[in-house]
């Protein structure tokens, strides 16, 4: 009777051993491979996006508004729409049904646009983040006394996210900004005297963006909606918010600034600011349509430098 030759227990532990060995050695490039292929999407969503924002320019001479907002001097606050720069270029980006289905005179909150609020476009998420598919915007304040958050918070409505926020400029998001996109622009290519290719038009905000609360849409600026960027047990989080946290503009939804002397995806940067999860910097597309990586460790002076259109500023190659 003949026996059949087999693996002894001792033979099939090294051969499971060297198996794991495998595995270890191969699991770091298959992660690799898998960041390089989510970054070169988040690269071709932001040429799409440049695309489309300059193919809205050479159709109307002019690039998008950051946002559409109208102005009550009786109350001293926007009024809405809201509708931002992402929701103009939308027939640009093969979406004109939903852009059919926008009542541009009517607010972002208004109950007409539900179903545009909940649809969500795959072209403005990085694959390599964790924003949320919707999240709820909000309005009211919020205050920290002892570490102990008060807040009242109220909610707006369901937005859907995005990772991909235009150039304010410098300053914090508001009325008037140093670069292309802000409250009712209207900027044209030829104004954008610092030069188109070094000039940023579109930047990455991701999740970490003030320690877990960056957030943005493609929408625009819900009306009567705030941020909030919070420093809590003196981590100097926000070098604004003096131990607390500080009310930021509704405008953030949609803009994203370069201010407060830090480089793209710095984790302490607050919730206005850019960030991107892409090897500790943040892609950006350019005046031109061509998109670039920016280091996070990049020089702050050149940061604002290409985020203003117009401030004469001397910006070498090599960005």
């Amino acid at each position: 009777m003949r026996h059949r030759a087999g693996f002894t227990l001792v033979e099939l532990l090294v051969v499971i051993s060297l198996i794991g060995v495998l595995l270890a050695l191969l699991l770091p490039g298959v992660q690799a491979a898998r960041e390089a292929a989510r970054r070169a999407q988040c690269v071709n969503n932001l040429k799409q996006i440049g695309t489309a924002i300059l193919a809205y320019e050479g159709a109307r001479s002019v690039l998008p508004p950051g946002y559409v907002a109208r102005w009550d001097p009786r109350v001293g606050e926007e009024t809405g729409p809201g509708w931002g720069w992402p929701a103009m270029v939308l027939p640009q980006l093969e979406q004109q049904p939903l852009f059919d289905h926008i009542d541009f005179s009517r607010g972002i909150d208004h109950d007409v646009h539900a179903t545009v609020r909940s649809t969500i476009l795959g072209g403005f998420l990085c694959p390599s983040d964790e924003m949320p598919k919707s999240w709820m915007a909000t309005s009211g304040s919020v205050a920290v006394l002892h570490d102990v958050i008060a807040s009242n918070v109220q909610p707006i409505c369901e937005v859907p996210g995005s990772n991909y926020v235009g150039v304010f400029g410098v300053g914090e998001p508001g009325v008037d900004g140093e670069g292309v996109f802000f409250r009712n622009s209207s900027v044209r290519i030829s104004a954008i005297t610092d030069g188109a290719g070094h000039t940023l038009m579109v930047g990455e905000r991701s999740t970490l963006c003030n320690l877990g609360r960056g957030r943005a849409t493609w929408l625009g600026k819900v009306p009567g909606s705030q941020f909030w960027s919070c420093n809590f047990a003196g981590t100097n989080l926000d070098p604004d918010a003096g131990g607390a946290c500080v009310t930021e503009d509704g405008s953030g939804m949609v803009l994203g600034h370069s201010g407060e002397g830090r480089g793209p995806s710095d984790v302490y940067g607050d919730t206005t600011q850019f960030h991107g999860r892409h090897n500790r910097g943040a892609n950006f597309v350019y005046c031109d349509g061509h998109v670039a990586w920016l280091s996070g460790t990049m020089s702050p002076r050149i940061f604002k430098a290409i985020s203003t259109r117009a401030g004469h500023e001397v910006v070498g190659e090599g960005l």
